[in-house]
């Protein structure tokens, strides 16, 4: 049996100026001029340029003017219309939402579009052409080809209506791995290794003391694949027959130097990050000079004309369904740009809070530059700091950065756990991770230390850590496993 019932309940509900605020807090500067470019050509009601005294009066004007008749034409009436766009809407899902936007990138031939030029140089025919691009097709943006060969047969048979078998295609791949960059076209790492190897056996065919190490190189991956993945270089010698020392380690070095990955970025747009600082922190005798870079602070000011037309409209006795239309309309944009002008300068507030106290709790950091120098920090210190919510530190230093007198720095970069000492100080995990790349530089390349004898070590050094938080700081510092770091 179905039963109505009505129930009160309270819920939060983000207003439009928080929604405003909200998406341009995470906006890079970068990306700021875009945004502001974008709003501008929205909303007529907003201009560029510094607000001027009298347009300041003339806004209190119309503020005043419509909140007198606010009973008629109020915030929430033209929210609730579909039929004016507004930030209202612009917050809710039917949106695409700023924090998916992207940093800008630039155009670049694709992996794709470069092997297709280089197909047109073999002088295939129609038929052979179209293979040539299914087979190019199949190439994955790390630059393999993964699809089984019977596979891309059928494709070509169904899709193309072209019959033809393992054998062509193995014959026009074998053409399509001669392309650049160097092992594209492998089917597995090893045979992108060995294509580079062959290519690089071409290039010094002439040079015999490097094709000897190359030569070597070679019978390496092709015959000891498996044992020189796991290092064990004393089995590889004893399965090669190998006396000479300087050439084997010549012939390991000249592997470890091939491109695993031959496609690279290249697989489709390559996004360059145009890295711009947010801050600007400089170090004048003590005293720390903390800047917002000038692209924060963009001149806006509301249109008076925008303002004018609003007063005029206000004031007409005429209040017909047209009229009140265009009233609201006009009231609705000259919100918008008010809104979005407090939003910018609420942004540039909230940035130089943040950064404020971030520099007061890492002031011997900024002072020297030395790593070791980081305090260990997480985001709700510096939200009880300024006072704010953790959400809110946390879009600041997900997606900004502080160009300082050692460098550009992420903030995400001084944020970090602690880790307790002997003696009962807690210090940054940055500080312990720069100990145990210390230790991992510096240890014997022929016995690496294992995770238990660099927690050991580092114990010794006073800092209280487990070996599984060893091994943790080890992969995030991309160092692989003692056995994998072994050298002749």
């Amino acid at each position: 049996m179905q039963k109505l019932s009505l129930n009160q309940s309270l819920s939060q509900k983000l207003s439009p100026q928080q929604i405003q605020f909200i998406k341009l807090l995470q906006v890079p500067t970068a990306e700021l001029d875009a945004r502001v470019e974008e709003e501008l050509e929205l909303n007529p009601a907003l201009e560029e340029g510094r607000e001027e005294q009298e347009a300041s009066q003339e806004s209190d004007e119309f503020e005043d003017s419509y909140e007198d008749n606010s009973d008629e034409l109020n915030v929430e009436d033209y929210l609730a219309e579909d039929d004016y766009a507004g930030y209202k809407m612009q917050g809710d899902g039917n949106y695409n939402d700023d924090e998916d936007r992207e940093m800008p990138i630039a155009m670049q031939a694709s992996l794709n579009e470069q092997l297709e030029a280089q197909l047109g140089f073999l002088g295939l025919d129609d038929r052979q052409e179209k293979i040539g691009k299914q087979l190019l097709g199949s190439i994955e943006s790390d630059g393999y080809i993964r699809r089984e060969l019977d596979a891309i047969v059928n494709d070509l048979a169904f899709s193309q209506n072209i019959e033809t078998d393992i054998d062509e295609l193995e014959e026009l791949l074998s053409e399509i791995q001669k392309f650049d960059p160097p092992g594209i076209g492998a089917r597995n790492l090893k045979e992108c290794l060995l294509i580079q190897l062959e290519r690089k056996r071409e290039e010094n065919e002439h040079d015999e003391e490097i094709l000897e190490a190359l030569n070597l190189a070679y019978n390496i991956v092709d015959l000891c694949f498996d044992e020189f993945t796991k290092k064990h270089y004393d089995k590889i010698e004893k399965k090669l027959n190998l006396e000479d020392e300087e050439v084997f380690k010549e012939a390991i070095s000249a592997i470890t130097r091939l491109n695993p990955k031959p496609g690279g970025i290249s697989g489709g747009l390559v996004k360059t990050q145009y890295l711009i600082p947010d801050f600007i922190l400089s170090n004048k005798n003590g005293e720390m000079d903390l800047t917002l870079n000038s692209r924060n602070a963009p001149e806006l000011r509301v249109s008076s004309s925008y303002s004018e037309m609003f007063s005029a409209y206000d004031k007409s006795d005429k209040k017909d369904k047209k009229l009140k239309e265009t009233v609201s309309f006009v009231k609705q944009k000259l919100d918008a740009a008010k809104w979005f002008i407090d939003a910018i300068k609420q942004r540039q507030n909230t940035l130089l809070r943040t950064m404020e106290a971030i520099v007061k709790y890492q002031y011997e950091f900024f002072e020297e530059g030395d790593e070791a120098k980081l305090r260990p920090m997480i985001l709700k210190d510096i939200a009880n700091e300024i006072q704010m919510d953790i959400s809110t530190v946390s879009r600041v230093a997900n997606s900004k950065s502080v160009q300082t007198d050692f460098g550009i720095f992420p903030l995400k970069y001084f944020f970090s756990e602690g880790i307790s000492t002997a003696s009962g100080e807690d210090v940054s995990s940055r500080e312990v991770k720069t100990r145990l790349q210390e230790l991992i530089d510096n240890e014997n390349k022929k016995k690496p230390l294992s995770d238990d004898k660099l927690e050991k070590a580092l114990k010794a050094q006073g800092y209280n850590i487990a070996r599984r938080t060893v091994a943790k700081y080890r992969e995030q510092l991309n160092i692989p496993v003692a056995r994998l770091r072994k050298e002749l």
